[in-house]
């Protein structure tokens, strides 16, 4: 089962990285490495299983760290490559991270775990939103748009996940900008991407919710 659940995380970290190389209307493409992008993505899968196997987490918990990183790694190369984080990947986080909480929802406490995750979507867009208009460039739009989805997720684990999370996101940030600065990347002297903070920050919280009532059964 171990490998077959590989096999799915990376035909999904494919279609995730495939989705970015593509030219709409409305969005210019992102393109990232496909097959190193697949392959850590079914690297993470198989981590996942292992953890769920180990006893990290319930069995019925797993959708929600895999559906954090399904979307972890293209989005967080595309971010340090194009200083963006497109609307074909962080729109449809929000119709996979509604799943997968559902989905545990329904094998594990229910209802409660819903409602947590609709709150916390609405608090960390909130968050972002006034951030921004305290402080404008503090964010970009792609960051805004993907903090809801993560947001989602990180709360359907409890509220000091959601607080954990996104402290760490802007701790791993600022690492970034550390070595952006140490290392002369010219091209973040107005300021490195959150993104990938976010996304690395969400996916460990969720990956290692510990004993929180919400996915302590």
């Amino acid at each position: 089962m171990w490998g077959i659940v590989i096999c799915l995380g990376t035909a999904a970290g494919w279609a995730a990285s495939r989705l970015l190389a593509a030219t709409t209307r409305r969005a210019r493409p992102a393109p990232v490495p496909v097959v190193p992008c697949a392959v850590a993505t079914g690297v993470l899968w198989g981590v996942l299983w292992a953890l769920k196997s180990g006893g990290t987490f319930p069995e019925w918990w797993l959708p929600v760290p895999l559906a954090a990183t399904v979307v972890a790694v293209p989005l967080a190369v595309a971010d340090v490559l194009h200083r963006r984080l497109p609307d074909v990947l962080t729109v449809p986080a929000y119709a996979l991270a509604a799943l997968a909480v559902c989905a545990a929802a329904l094998g594990g406490p229910g209802p409660p775990l819903v409602v947590a995750a609709v709150i916390g979507c609405a608090a960390a867009l909130g968050f972002h939103l006034l951030v921004c208009a305290l402080a404008p460039g503090a964010f970009g739009a792609g960051d805004v748009k993907l903090s809801g989805s993560l947001g989602a997720l990180a709360a359907a684990a409890g509220w000091p996940t959601l607080v954990v999370s996104f402290g760490l996101a802007s701790l791993l940030t600022s690492l970034l900008a550390v070595v952006a600065v140490c290392a002369g990347v010219a091209r973040w002297r107005d300021g490195v991407p959150h993104g990938p903070g976010l996304l690395v920050a969400t996916s460990v919280s969720v990956s290692f919710p510990g004993g929180l009532p919400s996915v302590g059964s």
